[in-house]
């Protein structure tokens, strides 16, 4: 069932709902799951984002999705300005890839810290985004639930123990989607929840056995600006 925002788009910064909002979110998306503040950038922008997005904005519709601005940030056309005076640098190319999306970008981001994250998701309309691949694992969500990216050694009780724990201080698993390199090698585990998981609750999850780090993207939070929760062993 379509509700009034699917109809009517999101409230952004245009001119386009997929070339613009959705690329903003998606910036902001690869800036949350990086869990630090980004100070190098590469964008790839593949199919329609390659050959229009310069006249939509898309590029600076990422760019400033990487420094926190949302689709509706007055803001995002002077992206580019505010990127060199907070120390992010970034390239901006074209690339071709196989059965992708349209409108789709590889985000390739080292943080502040050292972290690096490479992320590809598409914009798909409306202002919404899919993330499909993090660090070269194929994944599938989208951001409209409070989503735990949880990073995991490949071993044998390594989901039951978060799913018990979410179980126990009653979290809801909406989705849920296990993925991983190579039997016995770091895996990855993405959880959508229905209610709220509070930063000391993403701490205890991240120091489980086998639990190697844990990101939260909180969709409560998106009003007023994504946070990300981050805890590692």
């Amino acid at each position: 069932m379509l509700n009034i925002f699917d109809i009517l788009g999101p409230v952004m910064i245009g001119p386009s709902s997929s070339h613009t909002a959705g690329a903003a979110r998606m910036g902001n998306m690869a800036r949350t799951l990086l869990g630090s503040e980004p100070v190098e950038a590469k964008i790839h922008l593949h199919g329609s984002f390659a050959e229009t997005g310069k006249g939509h904005g898309t590029d600076r519709a990422i760019v400033g999705g990487l420094l926190g601005m949302k689709p509706d940030d007055s803001h995002i056309p002077f992206a580019f300005d505010e990127a060199k005076e907070r120390g992010l640098k970034y390239e901006i190319d074209a690339v071709a890839l196989r059965n992708a999306h349209p409108n789709t970008a590889v985000i390739e981001l080292t943080g502040a810290d050292g972290k690096q994250l490479v992320m590809q998701a598409s914009s798909i309309g409306g202002g919404r985004i899919v993330v499909n691949k993090l660090d070269g694992i194929d994944v599938n969500f989208t951001g409209n639930f409070n989503t735990l990216v949880i990073r995991n050694q490949d071993e044998n009780g390594a989901v039951a123990a978060v799913t018990s724990i979410l179980s126990q201080i009653r979290v809801n698993v909406a989705n849920m989607s296990l993925c991983r390199h190579k039997r016995g090698g770091d895996a990855l585990m993405v959880i959508e929840t229905d209610q709220h998981v509070k930063p000391n609750q993403v701490e205890f999850l991240s120091e489980l056995p086998g639990i190697i780090s844990v990101t939260y993207y909180d969709k409560e939070e998106e009003d007023d600006g994504s946070r990300f929760d981050e805890g590692n062993i």
